[in-house]
């Protein structure tokens, strides 16, 4: 009896053991790289390198050990990391046709569904994106009533400043300002600064950038089947859009009510009306699903980067006094007290505008960018790389590239100026990315911060408050943002 139980149990064991292995030598076959393709740290069975760090700096020191074109798998996606400008620029701008897909991220698949612009790709993207740049265009952006409307919302802006009585954090009066740029654009109205609704919309869309950089909702990208039924940061980040989603789709619902197809006021009545136009070539994608996809696509995309851009310059005016004083200084002169700025001033200002380039280096606020996918098969830095790979640009090394940048690691305005003292260019420069993927909104985010940092800094000297630590070191969610700080406000 007991030998017979003996070997039942053997026989089980081994029947484990076989099956282990012959999953073990399925996963093999099946994540086997191709020839030549990029080399990168040993996966482990099944789950790949899932104990490997996303983050920027993780990514920044394999591609010191693997080299500026390498790959990492997660359970068993394989993706490429592309570092350093030479490489990134090859990559976006030499071979632009090669990367203009974007690839399932299921983390925001379950949010976006391949919809919108910015996560969708072929034929519904370059619709989608046409669309896009002539109406925001049409609506304001590269006209001078966009220019007006952020003059105007800067005064707004101050004013609410102003008011505050003692310390306080600024974050939300900033998105709040940026926001109403967009949503003039998209819904032909602002929100006002107390307008607890609205505030509680920021909230959850910061909050959800926030979640989407944690670990646990990362791991739902490489086991999506296995996280959707595991509670976690993932289902909050998931709750928060589906909340703004409602905000929105409500917006088109009140535009619909009064709808006049022969007077389009807003991108929202412009969609409306190529949704009749289109409704015979559903592959174009416009529909209200997609609209409401694309709004989340342009509400986010324009608050996020340059409000978060704007917290960082604050911040690095009240670490640096003295280029705040320069800033000043700069703008005393050529603006004066008696009016606000122009985008005119800006080329009598390249001191203020290289503060601001330095800002965005610096601050580096989306240093991975947006996930792209090859669209062929091709080869960059003599890696082949295989149709429907993902593929991250690294932007912080780009941003932070000691090839091209002479105190990569230091706030400084001189990186921008040649010896007297003009404004130049710098070729590796690319907080908004390049190539057809680079950001829709870049001209508009480059007057918002212009404008609103050159008003703020005409208005008010900022400062830390009494008994504050003020941090560089950032908080990695989708986006790098400041950890939250509060400023006091002196009138000038």
């Amino acid at each position: 009896m007991f030998l017979h139980c003996l070997v039942e149990y053997l026989d089980f064991k081994c029947l484990l053991i076989g099956f282990f292995l012959f999953l073990l030598l399925l996963d093999i076959i099946k994540n086997k790289n191709l020839s030549n393709f990029p080399p990168g740290p040993w996966p482990l069975p099944f789950v790949g390198n899932i104990f490997t760090g996303l983050d920027f700096k993780t990514i920044d020191k394999l591609a010191e050990k693997y080299g500026d074109v390498f790959s990492l798998r997660w359970g068993s996606e394989k993706t490429v990391y592309i570092s350093g400008h030479k490489m990134v620029k090859e990559a976006l701008v030499t071979q632009m046709d090669s990367f203009t897909d974007r690839p399932v991220v299921p983390l925001f698949h379950k949010v976006y569904k391949g919809l919108g612009v910015v996560l969708s790709s072929g034929y519904l993207w370059k619709n989608q994106r046409k669309f896009v740049i002539t109406h925001l265009r049409h609506f304001g952006e590269g006209k001078k009533t966009l220019e007006l409307s952020i003059q105007q919302e800067s005064i707004f802006l101050c004013d609410v400043f102003r008011a505050e009585q003692g310390p306080f954090d600024p974050q939300f009066f900033l998105n709040n300002a940026v926001s109403n740029i967009i949503s003039a654009l998209v819904f032909g109205h602002r929100f006002e600064y107390h307008d607890e609704n609205f505030l509680n919309i920021l909230r959850l869309d910061v909050e959800a950038v926030v979640l989407a950089g944690s670990n646990q909702s990362q791991l739902y990208n490489a086991f999506p089947r296995l996280f959707e039924y595991v509670p976690g940061p993932h289902k909050k980040m998931f709750g928060n859009y589906a909340k703004i989603l409602d905000f929105l789709k409500e917006e088109i619902r009140k535009h619909k009510e009064d709808w006049d197809p022969s007077n389009p006021r807003d991108y929202v009545d412009s969609y409306l009306l190529e949704m009749e136009k289109k409704k015979n070539d559903p592959e174009a994608g416009f529909n209200v699903e997609t609209l409401s996809i694309a709004m989340l696509d342009l509400f986010e995309a324009g608050t996020e980067s340059a409000a978060t851009t704007l917290r960082w310059g604050l911040l690095f005016m009240m670490k640096y006094p003295e280029i705040q004083k320069n800033v000043q200084a700069e703008i005393d002169k050529v603006i004066g007290q008696s009016r606000q700025a122009s985008m005119a001033d800006k080329t009598n200002m390249p001191y203020t505008e290289a503060v601001v380039h330095e800002v965005q280096r610096m601050g580096n606020i989306v240093p991975l960018g947006f996930p792209k996918m090859a669209s062929k098969d091709t080869v960059l830095g003599g890696f082949f790389i295989p149709k429907g790979t993902a593929v991250i640009t690294n932007l912080s090394s780009v941003l932070n590239d000691k090839n091209e940048w002479a105190t990569p690691d230091t706030f400084t305005p001189g990186h921008f100026l040649d010896n007297q003292g003009q404004f130049v260019k710098k070729d590796a420069f690319l907080p908004f990315s390049a190539g057809r993927r680079s950001c829709l909104g870049e001209q508009l985010a480059r007057m918002e911060l212009f404008l609103f940092f050159t008003s703020l800094l005409q208005c008010f000297t900022i400062s830390p408050c009494p008994g504050d630590d003020l941090s560089l070191e950032g908080q990695l969610g989708f986006t790098y943002a400041p950890r939250s700080y509060r400023i006091c406000v002196t009138p000038r």
